[in-house]
């Protein structure tokens, strides 16, 4: 008798063991973009989904098309779908908060993705923004360390539009106080649209009489529309221009000479990132919990967050090789189009 009671405890842990390893698979992982225009988030989603293929999750997904309004629609119906837990790249951080609240009041985990979500119960992973801007403004300065600079910014309803310009201000407001500098002009980018970039561009230059010296553009996208701009005028390649995302026309304008420089925040490591970490909060391992976890209170209402930062790196002419080697882009598309013997990687 103790031998089958034995047999059947034992036959109960088994199958208990079974069934907390089939619970830890199979959750349903949400994802909510801002919109699919840019480049970069087809990596960013192939990443993910990679991830989540791996830990034996499913994945949902929803864009907005760079619509709050329909982003708030589309969390909801992530939800109402069984989203055991979402991972959101905000069109506007403020507008979708009920629907972030909402999720979180059901106890289901948000990882707000690149863009800061500004609730405590939301996770927050992304690059180091501000140091994205510093890194930016010193590849321009290093080219032009005087003269007139334009900004162009990201989305005002996008927090790291102001994390980046708050890196670039903390590098250029020496040179700005001394009179080498002048800000002839800054405007935000509706929608991080290359197109708004343009206009923005265009109005600056227009107001200046062309007597623009360099831009800190804030992406690659609006770093496109800044060089289309340029270029219409005549003034492509002779103004140097950043950006960030490692897009490959970006790469492919560092190697023509269009544009300085693209911090390259290498997506497939964030979109992995992100994945494991809803995973993870999915099936039950608290936000302090995540290895790598640190606080974050730099918001505009300094909400203190649980965040991880991963490293970014800056490309120029002189470092191509780098996202070559990586595989992040063929040295066919990098070279596309440029001089023989104008850039060393192109040879």
């Amino acid at each position: 008798m103790r031998k089958f009671t034995t047999a059947l405890l034992a036959g109960a842990a088994i199958t208990l063991s079974f069934a907390t390893l089939a619970q830890a698979k199979d959750k349903i992982i949400g994802v909510s973009w801002s919109n699919f225009q840019e480049e970069r988030w087809k990596t960013d989603e192939a990443a993910i989904k990679k991830q989540l293929e791996a830990d034996g999750d499913k994945y949902i997904s929803a864009d907005a098309q760079s619509s709050a309004e329909k982003q708030l629609s589309d969390i909801e119906s992530l939800i109402s779908q069984g989203a055991n837990a979402l991972i959101v790249l905000a069109q506007d951080s403020s507008a979708i908060g009920p629907a972030i609240q909402k999720a979180t009041d059901e106890g289901i985990p948000v990882v707000g993705y690149d863009r800061l979500i500004e609730n405590p119960n939301a996770f927050y992973l992304t690059f180091d923004n501000k140091e994205v801007g510093r890194m930016q403004a010193r590849a321009v300065f290093a080219v032009k360390p005087e003269g007139n600079y334009a900004f162009i910014k990201g989305s005002s309803a996008d927090p790291n539009a102001d994390f980046l310009f708050s890196g670039q201000m903390e590098v250029l407001k020496a040179a700005m106080d001394s009179g080498k500098i002048k800000n002839v002009g800054e405007a935000y980018t509706d929608g991080w649209l290359p197109a708004n970039a343009q206009k923005n561009m265009e109005q600056i230059l227009t107001t200046n009489n062309n007597k623009v010296d360099a831009v800190v553009a804030s992406n690659d996208g609006t770093a496109g529309g800044v060089v289309a701009a340029l270029a219409a005028q005549g003034l492509a390649g002779s103004v140097p221009v950043s950006g960030q995302d490692g897009d490959h026309a970006a790469l492919n304008r560092i190697a023509l000479g269009t544009q300085t420089v693209s911090v390259w925040k290498d997506a497939r490591e964030l979109g992995k990132k992100a994945a494991e970490i809803a995973s993870m909060l999915a099936n039950g391992k608290k936000m302090t919990e995540i290895p790598g976890v640190e606080k974050f209170n730099g918001g505009p209402k300094h909400v203190e967050m649980n965040s991880i930062f991963l490293k970014p790196i800056p490309i120029t002419k002189d470092n191509l090789d780098v996202v070559i080697d990586a595989g992040w882009i063929t040295k066919a598309e990098v070279c596309q189009g440029v001089k023989a013997g104008s850039v060393k990687v192109c040879g």
